[in-house]
């Protein structure tokens, strides 16, 4: 176990960290292939390569990622601070000292206790910062497993999903919109995202047309007669989400599309973007996928989605990822079709998206002759 220093020394909670979001130091990388760090002043020529590579590194995760990752550092390194150790190098003694301590809580400080994902969330964003830093951390080490396991047989709760809004439910939604700018490109992004079962980090990154130096997540291509082509980048690679044209123009997620494209007039760079307070001047930045989680939100308890439970239990239902869950449960189809749409590995994936599926259409009990 690595003993406490007498006189623990302040530790800053960004130590060691990188910029960009603790990304890796080319410098240090440079070093850990062997080769001689370049001089203070270094030539035009070798800076150019090192902004190149920096940008290649930063690309790497998305920015989402690197927050998280970050903030999991911060709170690692504020709790070395208060405990009075070092969180460099790693030692598996204290991170399960750390992650037993996270699954405690100390309420007389009033910190609540962290949930079995957040803990391994956390452990994830501590592996990846150690490795940034060149001293990799032993998850399998059995000071940090043996914790981790005994948190999970003890804390580990059944998930907890969101609600699925299904089609009338969507319909419903889109009828309390208005149609001003706002109304028309919100009812866009509901009836796409449906729809296309997109996440909705997925939705806030597309691009009207597809542009090669774009920081989005990919694009559209509308076809006249069929519907809209999707194409996106996911963690394995590129793929492609069709979505077609609906049965009425009022929830037709084509037909909305091509409305808020001509009023918003979008012609190149993001789809949906934010709406000055003129309602009538279309900015030229990306919407936050916050948006599209306010927006689930709001719409399916103005719509009364759900109306059955207690108000508190209704504003945490619902979430961005209502709508892909929404998908799954509704489109009556077989089963490898929805795995395809959304993305999936696997069908047991996407069951788990299938909130209301008839889990007894197929018996094997009657199956085996009982």
């Amino acid at each position: 176990m690595q003993n406490r220093p007498e006189n623990p020394p302040e530790i800053d909670d960004t130590a060691d960290s990188h910029p960009d979001g603790d990304l890796p130091d080319i410098v240090d990388l440079v070093m850990e292939m062997g080769c001689s760090p370049p001089a203070p002043r270094a030539p035009t020529r070798l800076e150019s390569l090192v902004e190149t590579a920096t940008a290649y590194a930063k690309a790497a995760s998305s920015d989402n990622t690197r927050d998280a990752y970050a903030k999991d550092w911060r709170h690692f390194a504020s709790w070395c601070r208060r405990e009075g150790f070092d969180p460099l190098p790693p030692s598996s003694q204290v991170i399960g000292l750390y992650i037993g301590a996270c699954a405690a809580g100390d309420p007389k400080r009033g910190v609540a206790s962290l949930s079995v994902a957040t803990i391994e969330r956390r452990l994830s964003g501590l592996a990846w910062n150690f490795t940034q830093r060149g001293q990799p951390m032993d998850r399998a080490d059995r000071h940090i497993s043996t914790v981790l396991a005994g948190i999970r047989r003890k804390h580990a709760k059944p998930p907890r999903q969101k609600e699925a809004v299904l089609g009338d439910d969507i319909k419903a939604m889109i009828s309390t919109l208005g149609h001003d700018l706002r109304g028309l490109r919100d009812r866009a992004i509901l009836l796409l995202g449906f729809a296309g079962g997109l996440r909705r980090s997925e939705i806030v990154g597309l691009d009207v047309v597809r542009e090669d130096n774009s920081d989005g997540a990919g694009w559209i291509e509308i076809f006249a007669d069929k519907g809209v082509l999707v194409t996106l980048r996911g963690k394995t690679g590129w793929r492609e989400v069709e979505v077609g044209r609906g049965s009425s123009d009022q929830s037709c997620p084509v037909v909305a599309l091509e409305t808020w494209i001509k009023y918003g007039r979008i012609a190149r760079g993001p789809l949906f973007r934010r709406i000055f307070k003129d309602d009538k001047t279309v900015d030229v930045e990306r919407l936050s996928d916050k948006h599209v989680a306010r927006l689930v939100k709001q719409t399916a308890l103005a719509a009364g989605v759900r109306a059955d439970l207690p108000e508190g239990e209704r504003e945490l239902l619902f979430s961005g990822h209502s709508l892909r869950a929404g998908l799954a449960s509704s489109a009556d189809i077989e089963e490898r079709y929805v795995q395809k749409q959304l993305g999936h590995a696997s069908a047991e994936m996407t069951r788990k998206y299938q909130r209301r599926r008839d889990r007894f259409r197929t018996n094997l009990t009657k199956a085996s002759g009982l």
